[in-house]
């Protein structure tokens, strides 16, 4: 019931600044949010699922005859989405954000650590390591691409300080970056796998004494120059016929130089169709 004291009045329009034209004449690329952080659930190789927290960048092009674009559409459509994530839900969200902010070109990452539960390779103790992982999608006048990339930690040792060393042979921590576009599903643990098994040796997050002693000897009979690195693992994704195209890059953080070493590799198998 009305209070007989409250008296009705229409809201009073809002102008919307951001749907007004601009006479610059200057279309913008990408506009959009960065670093919204958002809880999501990913699904895993073992038939889980992860709940993580995914730091997202979502962009649209703004054509020039548009003042800006309605920013709080982005964090609607997160909000509204689904929580498990998954490179399907992820193409859905693609075109339901251009749809939405009415854009022919659209672009979302979304960055996140993944988890890998594994065990050590002598004592086979239980332990978690991490990796970092990002979806990103373009959609383009109805037509999407996602690419998935994940960061693999691993130990490579260097070839040629083994053969000149008289005893030992120098070591590092080395960053394999891989991006993948597919035409198939792909497990993101397949793609650390591929990258754990060309490397010297993988890393773990949990070692005893004969799990440290055999990794130490895995690496040096198992030495790695960056460009071996970027060689042994484009080889095996050239033979992966689910994935279109890559780039495969590593950064050896070197322990005798205060610089990296780094190599990369980047190929498209859909040209090798056309030609």
């Amino acid at each position: 019931m009305t209070s007989p004291n409250r008296i009705n009045v229409e809201p009073l329009p809002i102008d919307d600044v951001q749907g007004s034209p601009d006479s610059r004449k200057l279309a913008i690329d990408k506009v959009g949010v960065k670093d919204i952080r958002h809880p999501v659930r990913v699904r895993d190789r073992s038939g889980g699922e992860q709940h993580t927290v995914a730091s997202f960048n979502m962009y649209v092009e703004l054509p020039h005859n548009f003042k800006g674009t309605h920013m709080s559409r982005f964090v609607e459509i997160l909000n509204q989405h689904e929580k498990e994530i998954s490179v399907h839900s992820f193409k859905t969200m693609l075109q339901e954000m251009t749809e939405l902010l009415e854009a022919d070109k659209g672009h979302i990452e979304m960055a996140f650590p993944y988890f890998v539960t594994k065990n050590a390779p002598v004592t086979g103790v239980e332990s978690m390591i991490d990796y970092q992982v990002t979806l990103a999608g373009e959609v383009d006048k109805g037509q999407t691409q996602t690419e998935i990339r994940v960061v693999v930690p691993v130990t490579s040792l260097c070839p040629c300080s083994k053969q000149i060393s008289d005893y030992g042979a120098h070591n590092q921590r080395s960053h394999v970056t891989v991006r993948v576009i597919t035409n198939a599903f792909i497990w993101i643990e397949e793609l650390i796998d591929i990258v754990e098994q060309e490397a010297s040796c993988e890393l773990y997050g949990l070692l005893k004494r004969p799990d440290e002693k055999y990794v130490t000897e895995r690496a040096y009979d198992n030495p790695k120059f960056v460009e071996d690195m970027v060689r042994d693992v484009a080889g095996c994704l050239n033979k992966d016929e689910r994935i279109d195209a890559y780039t495969v890059e590593s950064e050896n953080f070197e322990s005798i130089h205060n610089h990296s070493a780094y190599a990369l590799i980047t190929h498209d198998k859909r040209s090798e169709s056309q030609t």
